[in-house]
């Protein structure tokens, strides 16, 4: 075609592909219209979604999580914890009973000789007794530390 003073109409630039050369030689991933044909043409739908199917009817599964707290090891010093009454982070109070060590200790002594009142000097000693571990915030008794 041409213009009415003589110069040729000028023709549609290049595609992008064209320009660069990237897929000259590859075929296209979708159909390329021909030129009369309509873009809803045969072949030009695009295929059918073919996704996995839902399950029909199947019951839900469900899954209980039960989250442990780690377990603490009592001994006769205060212990750092999470309560498990009050869920607070803690450092435990320590609370001494005379317990087996205590008894067996008072018991060697009297067996020794030690009649005098001296064979009660274990129920003075925080070392020879059991220990047992509260919550300073509520009060609730969490551990204990047994001598024997």
């Amino acid at each position: 075609m041409s213009a009415p003073n003589g110069i040729p109409a000028p023709s549609a630039p290049p595609s992008y592909e064209e320009t660069t050369g990237i897929n000259v030689n590859y075929p296209h991933p979708y159909p390329v219209p021909d030129p009369g044909q309509k873009p809803d043409g045969k072949g030009m739908n695009p295929p059918p979604y073919t996704g996995q199917p839902m399950p029909a009817n199947n019951p839900v599964t469900v899954q209980t999580v039960y989250v442990q707290q780690p377990v603490v090891v009592f001994y006769d010093r205060p212990v750092q914890m999470c309560c498990p009454s009050c869920n607070q982070m803690i450092v435990t109070r320590l609370s001494y009973e005379s317990g087996a060590l205590t008894w067996l200790s008072c018991g060697g002594l009297c067996l020794l000789g030690c009649i005098a009142g001296c064979c009660l000097i274990p129920f003075c000693i925080d070392a020879l007794k059991d220990v047992d571990h509260f919550c300073p915030n509520c009060n609730a008794h969490v551990g204990s530390y047994k001598r024997l």
